[in-house]
């Protein structure tokens, strides 16, 4: 049966998680975070060649820390994972946080991409203000948020057209659930050529990202190496990062090997990826919420489904960004034909 979307088509489909956005449109930029209901399984696979993290040695599967209560995406290159630090704050507040003679650490891995040369006021001072905008994003968390130009994606960028911040979800035959959030800043393009379809046509739910399919005949310039992509080579100012989650029962392990397979989501939307200059990364996350551990069959169709609902999420997130004052690069929506 056809892979079918939740009733949101967003990662909060998968119980037990809520999201919040933070951003600023003078700064554009932004931090998204993943608040965990109960403390949650993790794990991460790094394939870029120019990662920002932090907190991502604890989800090894051979150390301790068995789940996480928070993962951050933040804009702002390596002043962006001050954001943890608010998310930390406000966790705090609440009592939540991995117990230590009766102190609450909470634990919140996170990752950054690059949106500096974007076009917007990087002039904060002293201080950058990321740190507040993680606060704010934890705090405003929950399970309806906006995707395109928001949060972490605010602003982001890709070859040729504004990134932003994207997300969808599976419904599984078994009742498993998987949904993926990502914050797309590639080097590489989403669309096929100059065209207005994506590459992850394949894998779309209706009309959920224009419902234009693949193009017909193809392009010539589908492969194109251009000066588009030179310039931001030249720039290492890219980044697609993401988590991939589901409401199955999973080790970290497992978890890890879910972060693994959403990779492909990454190769099925953009090309070219995982290069030397972006810090391509995905966090695995299992909730438990259903209750249900995987068969190897149904383990097969669990990572499928990482990777096209990680694909779709990713086109998603170009389809909905929306322009705004100082741009560098048109949205989605303007391209022609």
């Amino acid at each position: 049966m056809p892979f079918r979307p939740g009733p949101r088509n967003l990662i909060t489909d998968v119980a037990g998680l809520r999201v919040g956005n933070a951003d600023d449109a003078k700064l554009k930029s932004g931090v998204t975070v993943v608040v965990c209901e109960e403390p949650s399984v993790a794990g991460v696979q790094v394939l870029g060649g120019a990662p920002g993290t932090r907190e991502t040695d604890l989800l090894e599967p051979h150390n301790s820390v068995q789940a996480i209560d928070a993962l951050v995406l933040s804009g702002g290159s390596a002043f962006g994972l001050d954001a943890a630090s608010g998310v930390q704050a406000a966790l705090r507040e609440r009592g939540v946080g991995f117990e230590v003679r009766g102190l609450h650490i909470p634990l919140v891995p996170a990752a950054i991409l690059f949106d500096l040369a974007n076009g917007g006021n990087k002039d904060w001072g002293r201080y950058p203000p990321y740190r507040e905008l993680g606060y704010e994003a934890a705090q405003t968390a929950a399970h309806d948020f906006a995707i395109g130009t928001a949060g972490a994606g605010t602003g982001a960028l890709s070859a040729g057209l504004k990134g932003g911040l994207g997300s969808a979800s599976t419904k599984l035959d078994s009742g498993i659930t998987v949904g993926a959030l990502v914050a797309a800043n590639p080097t590489g393009t989403v669309t096929i050529g100059r065209t207005r379809n994506f590459w992850a046509a394949p894998f779309e739910v209706g009309d959920e990202f224009g419902g234009l399919g693949l193009p017909s005949p193809f392009p010539a310039d589908a492969q194109d190496m251009s000066i588009k992509y030179r310039d931001l080579m030249r720039a290492g100012a890219n980044t697609t990062i993401a988590v991939i989650a589901t409401d199955a029962v999973l080790t970290k392990a497992a978890a890890k090997r879910l972060a693994i397979a959403a990779h492909d989501g990454f190769v099925r939307a953009i090309w070219p990826t995982h290069t030397p200059v972006d810090g391509d990364l995905v966090f695995g996350l299992a909730t438990g919420r259903s209750g249900i551990t995987p068969s190897p069959d149904t383990t097969v169709d669990l990572y499928a489904a990482a990777g096209a609902t990680m694909a779709r999420a990713i086109a998603r997130a170009v389809y909905a960004a929306t322009p705004a004052e100082g741009d560098l690069l048109p949205v989605w929506s303007e391209r022609a034909g």
